[in-house]
């Protein structure tokens, strides 16, 4: 890590797809604000897909201490932007900055940090004893607010009696206890991750088939 550098940071092609999921997450909080939240919640499954995939691509290469250790830095720091502050933001504006949402908001973001601090803390020490790729995960892990986010807005554009300032903030809230909550998860295999493939792209199509519908 002393070697001297040009730049700060690794930029071999392990964290690009890392990269690229962080800048999903930054257009998705900039289409929150134009209030466009079928763009936004596009850009949260997007930014799920490249995260489900960052990790098969980093397996590929042999990496140093420092890349392995920047790597899940890297990682948890998207994570937060992507699937801490976004779905926050997302709860907040879509409820038209509703106290109870506010409330809701912050008790998600504030969880979702704090859950990914704890993460990086266990992964650490984890890799130090047994090395490999971990097989569960404590508590539920904030990359499931790009599936679980987007399905309840596709429900809520679905069903007109249903009222943003109570589905958004009860979701947020259910979820911030899910990330402390220490439940044992098991990390899903092939199979698992074709599930959530599968679910992911039923909704891609629905999120189209709303715009469309819109014309």
């Amino acid at each position: 890590m002393n070697k001297e550098k040009l730049f700060n940071g690794f930029y071999n092609y392990t964290v690009v797809l890392t990269y690229l999921g962080m800048l999903c997450g930054f257009m998705g909080i900039v289409s929150l604000f134009k209030g466009e939240f079928w763009l936004a919640t596009l850009f949260l499954l997007l930014a799920g897909l490249l995260d489900m995939m960052d990790g098969a691509v980093a397996s590929t290469r042999k990496r140093t201490e420092s890349e392995k250790r920047f790597g899940i830095q890297i990682d948890s720091l998207s994570d937060l932007i992507c699937f801490g502050v976004f779905p926050a933001l997302f709860t907040f504006v879509i409820c038209g900055n509703n106290v109870i949402a506010l409330i809701c908001a912050f008790a998600y973001a504030l969880c979702a940090l704090i859950r990914l601090a704890y993460f990086n803390v266990c992964e650490e020490e984890r890799q130090q004893t047994e090395g490999g790729r971990r097989k569960y995960y404590y508590g539920l892990p904030v990359t499931a607010s790009a599936l679980i986010f987007p399905s309840i807005y596709i429900i809520y554009d679905l069903i007109p009696q249903l009222e943003a300032m109570w589905i958004f903030p009860a979701v947020a809230a259910l979820m911030a206890f899910a990330f402390l909550f220490a439940f044992k998860l098991k990390k899903p295999k092939i199979i698992g991750m074709i599930v959530l493939g599968v679910l992911g792209l039923a909704e891609f199509v629905a999120l189209f088939a709303i715009y469309f519908a819109r014309g």
